[in-house]
């Protein structure tokens, strides 16, 4: 209470730690990590580094993220918030930049996968393994926050929890997802290192940052989120292999062409704010303030429910809605998907 500490306590505390420290090597390793300087390590890493621009018309908004190549001829990892809703993608890796298309995502767990057209030759990410990670472990996360044409972000800190759950909301369709598993890391991530890798110090990609830390107040002792990179790779060999499942979509994903939010509660469906001119939903008959309540007979609950019932569709597929016109009458029609930006 307001005295200093004794003399011979601040001795035997750095005593104690001293004995500690040459205890606990006895216990058995649970890190493959080398010792070392992370950033030096990192730098291993870095030309595996894609820097990934979009483009999205609608919005008339550029972005920016991050990707890890996995494959010489241009395969890139990246978290699928960072290429959703894009009209246009490029991606510059080791200073050139390429077009580039999605192959496929996994959107209930932020993962997407894209093609880099023309690629060829490039400097492949090495994969560790988040299994290794321990607590206090030093990481450095690398990333596009500055803009493609700065240097890389070279974020350093360590790991400090496993397992945690946070929430991602996506601010266009009101959707929202709950991602769990995360590794969390002491380090200023900002938005635009989405997608980048999280590398341990034997020069390893552990992690991939995704989405989460962006709804956290960034600062010196920020904490990021990290989707183990045993369990990225995984869903991303899976789209590689264009195997698409209930989670894991193929392809651009399918549009219905509508703008909607979650309705009220004692309104069954989702309340659509805007009609895409041209699209689908405009083609059989939906109009601004309609309430879509099913597609193919799958009931919609909110604007998340519709997002995952599209998924499950591919461009070019016929469905069947039924909605309630603005006079309160229940309609149906057929709308052809289109294919998604």
């Amino acid at each position: 209470m307001g005295m200093h500490c004794p003399r011979w306590l601040s001795v035997v505390s750095v005593l104690l730690a001293a004995i500690l420290t040459l205890v606990m090597p006895i216990a058995p390793a649970t890190s493959t990590a080398a010792p070392g300087d992370p950033v030096a390590a990192a730098a291993a890493v870095e030309p595996a580094v894609a820097r990934i621009d979009t483009e999205i018309d609608y919005q008339n908004a550029f972005g920016t993220g991050t990707g890890i190549v996995l494959d010489g001829g241009g395969q890139v990892l990246t978290n699928y918030h960072v290429v959703q809703g894009a009209d246009r993608l490029s991606a510059t890796v080791a200073g050139r930049s390429y077009p580039a298309e999605l192959v496929g995502y996994d959107r209930g767990r932020d993962i997407a996968v894209i093609q880099l057209l023309g690629a060829g030759g490039l400097p492949v990410a090495p994969i560790g393994d988040s299994a290794a990670l321990v607590a206090g472990e030093p990481v450095v996360a690398l990333g596009n926050a500055q803009g493609s044409a700065a240097p890389l972000t070279r974020e350093v800190g360590s790991i400090t929890a496993f397992g945690r759950t946070v929430q991602a909301e996506d601010t266009l369709t009101g959707s929202s997802d709950e991602l769990n598993g995360l590794i969390e890391f002491a380090a200023p991530v900002r938005a635009g290192d989405s997608g980048g890798p999280v590398v341990n110090s034997a020069g390893q990609v552990v992690g991939i940052t995704t989405a989460a830390s962006v709804s956290f107040r960034m600062g010196p002792g920020g904490k990021g989120f990290a989707i183990p990179i045993n369990d990225a790779v995984g869903i991303a060999n899976q789209i590689r292999s264009r195997v698409p499942s209930d989670s894991v979509h193929i392809g651009p994903p399918a549009l219905l062409g509508v703008g909607v939010r979650t309705a009220p509660t004692d309104v069954p469906g989702v309340l659509i704010q805007e009609v895409l001119r041209g699209g689908p939903a405009e083609a059989a008959g939906l109009m601004d303030g309609d309430v879509l309540i099913a597609i193919n007979g799958n009931r919609l609950s909110s604007a998340t429910a519709l997002t995952y019932t599209l998924d499950r569709f591919y461009p070019g597929t016929v469905v069947d809605v039924t909605w309630i016109d603005r006079a309160g009458q229940e309609r149906a029609g057929r709308a052809t998907l289109a294919p998604g930006p």
